[in-house]
C-alpha cells in the first residue's frame, strides 16, 4: 500500500524508487524529442505488468487525491488520452475506488468507430469537471486534443495528472522557450498540472539515495548540470 508517510519517505521518493527498480526511470545519455542529451530516461510504457500497473496506479489515486485537497480543486471525472493514457485512467479509477472515492471515467480512440455506438469516446459521458491522466507532458499535443474533447462535449478540464515533471524548457523552431510544456499548458489552459514527482524530486532522491545504490552514484551531479542548463 502507497503511504506519503511510509517509513520517512514521501510519496515521490516511494514513487521514484519504484520507478528505478523497475528500470523505468533509468541513466545514462539519452536523446530527447528537443535533441537534447539526457542524463535520464523515464518510460512509463515500462510498467508492464499487473502488479507494477496496480501499483502505478496506487500512485496515481493517491496524488490525485491529497493534491487536489491542498489545492482545495474540485473534480468529478477522470479522462485518459490516447493510447498511454487508457490503462493510467483505467487502473487510476480502481485505485480511486478502493479508497472510497468510486468516480466515473473515459478515454477516447483515435479511430471514430463507424458501428455499434460509435463515436471515439469510451466510458462514462464527460460531465462536470474532469481531470486528464497521462504520463508526462512533452509537447502538450496529448493536453491540447483532450481539453478539446472535454469541452466539445459540455464537459471542463480540471486538471492534468502527469507521473514525471521534467521542468524543462521547451523547443520551438529549434531556440530554447523560456516556459516548460508543463508551465505552458497551465498558463494557456488555466488549470494546474499535477505530477507525482518532478526533476526537483528525483534531485533530492539521487543526493539522498546515491550512497547506499551503486545505480545511482554518480549521476547527482550530471542531473543537476541538466537542470542548470535546461531547467526552469
Amino acid at each position: 500500500m502507497v503511504e506519503s508517510n511510509s517509513v520517512g519517505q514521501t510519496l515521490s521518493d516511494q514513487f521514484l524508487q519504484f520507478a528505478v527498480e523497475k528500470q523505468v526511470l533509468r541513466f545514462g545519455e539519452f536523446k530527447t524529442k528537443a535533441g537534447r542529451m539526457s542524463p535520464y530516461f523515464f518510460n512509463a510504457g515500462l510498467f508492464d505488468t499487473g502488479s507494477s500497473l496496480q501499483r502505478l496506479s496506487e500512485f496515481y489515486a493517491q496524488t490525485l487525491l491529497e493534491k487536489t485537497a491542498a489545492l482545495d480543486l474540485q473534480f468529478d471525472m477522470i479522462f485518459g488520452p490516447a493510447y498511454k493514457g487508457i490503462p493510467l485512467v483505467a487502473g487510476t479509477s480502481i485505485e480511486l475506488a478502493r479508497k472510497g472515492r468510486d468516480i466515473p471515467y473515459a478515454f477516447n480512440r483515435k479511430e471514430v468507430k463507424d458501428h455499434g455506438e460509435g463515436g471515439s469516446l469510451v466510458g462514462a459521458p464527460l460531465e462536470g469537471r474532469v481531470v486528464i491522466i497521462d504520463d508526462v507532458i512533452s509537447a502538450g499535443t496529448s493536453v491540447r486534443e483532450s481539453v478539446q474533447i472535454i469541452r466539445d462535449n459540455g464537459a471542463e478540464p480540471a486538471a492534468v495528472l502527469i507521473a514525471l515533471d521534467r521542468m524543462e524548457k521547451g523547443v520551438r523552431n529549434g531556440e530554447d522557450t523560456v516556459h516548460s510544456a508543463v508551465q505552458e499548458v497551465e498558463q494557456h489552459y488555466g488549470i494546474p498540472v499535477i505530477s507525482i514527482a518532478s526533476l526537483q524530486d528525483l534531485l533530492r532522491y539521487l543526493l539522498t539515495r546515491q550512497a547506499a545504490n551503486v545505480r545511482l552514484a554518480g549521476w547527482y551531479e550530471k542531473v543537476k548540470e541538466y537542470r542548470a542548463r535546461y531547467g526552469v
